[in-house]
């Protein structure tokens, strides 16, 4: 019938809702949208959106690492760097979170900073760091 670029068409069917008058986009709808955004790359939207969603759902993990990716990719490092240290004092095994904190250091030019980082992200990964 329609080709819509692979997304099932039930998908299409539940997101007829969005477009009826006095729709409130719950946090569920938001998450959902700011994932496409992510996906499109546009990660300035994306993060604008899934800050919305952490204040409504603060604890859940990677929601705050999507929202932290989103950050360091629209170049927000500030912001990145923030969130994932509320992530890795929460999470102080979540691997990744460490990585991109380290990464984040480094693109702020704070190479000495992100060296304990990576070299924790290594290790969490069982890899053998070269930092």
């Amino acid at each position: 019938m329609y080709d819509f670029g692979g997304v099932s068409e039930d998908r299409w069917v539940t997101a007829t809702h969005l477009f009826d008058k006095g729709h409130v986009e719950s946090a569920a709808d938001k998450w959902e949208r700011a994932q496409l955004l992510f996906e499109a790359r546009d990660y300035a939207k994306a993060a604008q959106l899934l800050a919305e969603v952490v204040g409504d759902v603060p604890f859940q993990t990677d929601l705050c690492l999507l929202l932290a990716r989103a950050y360091y990719h629209s170049a927000q490092l500030g912001k990145a760097e923030e969130q994932l240290r509320v992530i890795v004092d929460r999470d102080p095994v979540e691997h990744y979170a460490h990585l991109l904190l380290g990464r984040t250091l480094e693109r702020q030019g704070r190479p000495e900073e992100a060296a304990p980082w990576l070299r924790l992200a290594a290790a969490f990964g069982g890899e053998l760091a070269d930092v």
